[in-house]
Formats: C-alpha cells, sequence, structure tokens
C-alpha cells in the first residue's frame, strides 16, 4: 500500500513537470510580429528569438512582471523560457503585453539559454503599436512616444550587444517611471 501511495505521489510530481516540456502553438503571435514592417524584417536575418505570448505587468510603488514562452533557433523550438522583472519607482497600474528578442548571431543566442541572463534597466524595447512611454535607467529618466505600424511612423530598431526587443501592447494601462531590469531563465527541452 505504502509503495503504490509513493508512486502515485512521484506521478502526481512528474506530469507537470513533461506537461512543461511540451512544445506550444505560439504561431499568432509570431504573426502579429510578422505583421510590423519594423520587427518583420529580424525573422529572416536573425539567429534566433525568444518569444514570449503574454507577459503581465502590474505595479504601484514596485511593480513585477511575468512571462512564460519558447526560444526558436532554425525555426524549431529549443527551449522553454521564463521572464521576471522588478522595479522600483513612480508607478501605477497594471498591462499585459507580448515580447519578442531576437538574437543577431549564435554568441548572442549562446549568452541567453546559458544560465539566467538579465537585461540591465538602461535596455529598452520597441513597442510595434502606438502609444506613450516613460522610460528610466541608470543614465537618467527619459519620455516619449513609442510609434509602430498604427501611427504610421516606424520607431528606429538596433540590436543592442546582439539582441534587439520588441513588444506589443495587448491591454490595460500603466504609468512608469522606474528602474529595473529583465531577468530570464531557459529550460532545454
Amino acid at each position: 500500500m505504502m509503495f503504490k501511495s509513493a508512486l502515485f505521489s512521484l506521478l502526481i510530481f512528474i506530469t507537470p513537470l513533461a506537461i512543461a516540456t511540451e512544445v506550444e502553438d505560439y504561431s499568432s503571435t509570431i504573426e502579429v510580429f510578422k505583421s510590423s514592417p519594423e520587427a518583420a524584417q529580424y525573422f529572416d536575418k536573425a539567429y534566433g528569438f525568444a518569444l514570449f505570448p503574454t507577459v503581465g505587468k502590474g505595479g504601484l510603488g514596485i511593480g513585477a512582471a511575468h512571462g512564460k514562452g519558447q526560444v526558436y533557433q532554425g525555426g524549431k523550438v529549443t527551449g522553454k523560457t521564463a521572464l521576471t522583472h522588478i522595479s522600483i519607482g513612480f508607478q501605477a497600474g497594471g498591462q499585459a503585453f507580448s515580447e519578442i528578442i531576437f538574437f543577431e548571431d549564435k554568441r548572442a543566442y549562446e549568452e541567453f539559454i546559458h544560465g539566467n541572463f538579465e537585461f540591465d534597466a538602461k535596455v529598452s524595447a520597441v513597442a510595434i503599436t502606438a502609444g506613450a512611454q516613460a522610460q528610466a535607467g541608470t543614465a537618467g529618466t527619459s519620455a516619449g512616444a513609442s510609434s509602430g505600424p498604427k501611427s504610421g511612423v516606424q520607431a528606429p530598431a538596433k540590436y543592442n550587444k546582439g539582441m534587439a526587443i520588441f513588444t506589443h501592447a495587448k491591454g490595460g494601462l500603466m504609468y512608469e517611471a522606474a528602474i529595473g531590469g529583465q531577468k530570464f531563465s531557459f529550460e532545454p527541452i
């Protein structure tokens, strides 16, 4: 009887781990980014990318964000990834967005997948839909308007240390002038 109980407990523990390694269908989120002329050009040239279909973010003084995604290389999923973000500063509200990180070359891809990778507070993303944003980093605070295909004006995009980041707002409203960085984990499939 004790053996059956232990076996049942082990199966309950292992089942979520097996489910976590399944490849998810993120094709609709990929299409959102491919429909942006600014982000679309990266799909053919990048060595690979990390995709987070939904990142939830909220804060009131102290903020946090979290999302799960997949890493792609050569058109195939190579692993699971998670994004965590904690920030401190003036912020209020909540929002949901999608995020994609393109890797310029094998070195950038390898740097992301080995260990826990982290972006500092100075790294910024290009928003592919129109909206206002405020950003704070260790170099100072700035505010401005991001632009995308809906506004008719394209924000410049470029690789920073081998990576280019794009976000797409899904909903919510958040005011933010905070300092924080994104931390990523990777688990191969």
